[in-house]
């Protein structure tokens, strides 16, 4: 929970103020909107999380904020829809724009903790399963890197360190050994 920033957005002030207690008391740290023009400048000027907001405001709507939040680089920032207008279609269209979760108010305040952490803890698989996947192959003796770029896992072409680095950048690395340096030292082996 802790330094986990959520963006809380509702034109209901009474809603707004009850709510960011809640998850202020929970421990998270809440930025407010009143409506969904700021909930998007806010966004555009700081990192969140997740973002709750309200689905029925004037102006730019839940949705289009939903929208805004998937537009972001970060584009794993969880979202919840929380409404007192809810119906079949507005919750599936929301779904489908990619929200975590869909609420009804007025929601109880358990209900409510329990869908943050359960978005936050998606989030964090999801964010284990990103830097997995960008662990790079390194051939621990020759440092040669491996490039699954465009093939199987596993199938990619073994380039020097220095050629790969020069191609692409911001990728975390891992030690392997390239086939090469395999049977070089079985080779070197004494038995």
């Amino acid at each position: 929970m802790l330094n986990r920033k959520i963006l809380l957005v509702d034109d209901e002030k009474s809603i707004l103020k009850s709510c960011c207690k809640n998850l202020e008391h929970a421990g998270y740290e809440v930025t407010t909107a009143e409506c969904g023009e700021e909930a998007i400048a806010k966004l555009q000027e700081n990192h969140f999380d997740l973002v709750i907001t309200d689905l029925a405001m004037p102006g730019i709507d839940g949705l289009g904020v939903l929208k805004e939040v998937k537009k972001q680089d970060d584009r794993d920032i969880g979202t919840i829809i929380l409404t007192g207008y809810g119906d079949m279609t507005t919750a599936i269209e929301a779904l489908r724009l990619g929200a975590d979760d869909y609420l009804l108010k007025p929601c109880d305040v358990d209900e409510l903790m329990l869908r943050v952490e359960r978005c936050l803890e998606k989030q964090d698989a999801f964010r284990k399963i990103k830097f997995y996947e960008n662990l790079l192959p390194v051939c621990m003796y020759c440092k040669s890197i491996r490039d699954d770029t465009g093939t199987e896992r596993g199938d990619g072409k073994w380039n020097s360190l220095e050629k790969y680095l020069n191609d692409k950048s911001g990728i975390n690395l891992s030690h392997s050994i390239c086939p090469e340096c395999q049977i070089k030292e079985s080779k070197d082996w004494k038995w």
